[in-house]
């Protein structure tokens, strides 16, 4: 065979700039500790595959634990959860989502957080294991997603579709497929002869109300979205701020300084944690230097953390925020004096399924 139809044959074909209609043939099946479902780097080995094929349901879904994978510096595991294609189409079409409908810039940060709510394929969790009795916690992770009635213009699922062919996944529903590493408690590599699970949500943030605040002594009243708890919020002081320059630590970008620190109080004090924030957002940082596209939108120093980016509200924290009853939170910053009242929102970080745990070997 001529030796430059041979190298089209085996490299040009599957270049997606050349023939972007073909896929690559699906690759032997490694896992390993530090990579993903695309590839891996560094120099250590596969794990080795230990078979677990655990089904169990938790949070309103069903879910496969196939195998696990016992590398050189920790366990790797793959949790498999089965998404109803009904109810993901209904979240498809209420958010009119599709290719150039799923961006960032096609949303508010709100309607971002309200989709994350309502999306029946993401669901924060946080895995423990224990693993011959000593307690194991994941340092990092990747996640893939299948959806059965996708179309290859709204999104490429090849990685997808090899993962649920290799566990025999029913292709008929949606997976969401996270791979969790964990690092071994100990120096050494053990033999896995007895392994469990707890399975915990990790808090949503879901979007509340907005309101106003004029002057100290100022009141709002709401309620909890999950249990109807009344809640009223009394302004205790309301005043402009200016942040010294020298605390963002940059010579080469001028930051915006003004804002209004409030603080306020609770009553009754929630249980679950609430988040004050400025609907306006901050302006962007101006360059002091040479352009650079990496354009900073937040920052952290030792006396004030800026939390959110350019399109999203931002909240300043003085220290700690919570000092007895009385709380404290500021406005976005700007590079004028803010004027007028503020919009701000109350965001509630909710749990909304109990933590279970599960045997596995």
């Amino acid at each position: 065979m001529d030796k430059t139809f041979q190298k089209f044959d085996t490299e040009d074909f599957y270049d997606f700039d050349i023939n972007p209609h073909v896929r690559p043939p699906e690759p032997e099946w490694k896992v390993y500790f530090n990579g993903n479902f695309w590839g891996h780097h560094g120099k250590d080995r596969a794990g080795i595959e230990i078979p677990l094929g655990k089904e169990f349901t938790w949070a309103n879904h069903s879910w496969v634990i196939p195998s696990a994978y016992s590398c050189s510096k920790g366990l790797v595991m793959d949790f498999c959860m089965q998404v109803d294609p009904e109810e993901f189409q209904t979240f498809i079409t209420k958010w009119n989502l599709g290719p150039g409908r799923d961006s960032d810039e096609a949303f508010t940060q709100e309607q971002q957080m309200q989709m994350e709510w309502e999306n029946p394929c993401c669901l924060n969790f946080h895995p423990r294991l224990v693993c011959n009795g000593k307690d194991l916690r994941t340092s990092h992770g990747s996640s893939i997603c299948f959806h059965s009635r996708a179309s290859e213009e709204w999104a490429d699922q090849t990685e997808a579709k090899w993962v649920v062919r290799h566990y025999g996944l029913d292709p008929a529903y949606s997976w969401v497929i996270c791979r969790s590493a964990f690092p071994w408690a100990g120096k050494r590599r053990p033999q896995v002869h007895t392994l469990s699970l707890t399975m915990e949500e990790q808090p949503g943030r879901l979007p509340g109300p907005h309101f106003k605040t004029h002057q100290p002594g100022d009141t709002f009243t709401f309620s909890h979205p999950v249990d109807d708890t009344e809640y009223t919020l009394t302004v205790q002081e309301l005043a402009p701020q200016a942040i010294p320059a020298k605390a963002f630590g940059s010579d080469r970008w001028v930051y915006p300084t003004n804002t209004v620190a409030m603080s306020y109080t609770l009553s009754p004090e929630p249980e679950e944690d609430l988040v004050l924030c400025d609907c306006r957002a901050s302006d962007r940082p101006i360059e002091a230097a040479p352009k650079d596209p990496m354009r900073p939108t937040a920052v952290l120093s030792a006396a004030v953390f800026v939390i959110g980016g350019a399109d999203s509200p931002t909240s300043i924290l003085f220290g700690n925020d919570r000092q007895g009853k009385l709380r404290s939170v500021s406005s976005s910053l700007h590079f004028e004096p803010v004027e007028g009242d503020i919009e701000w929102r109350i965001d509630f970080k909710i749990k909304r399924y109990e933590a279970a745990s599960y045997d596995l070997l």
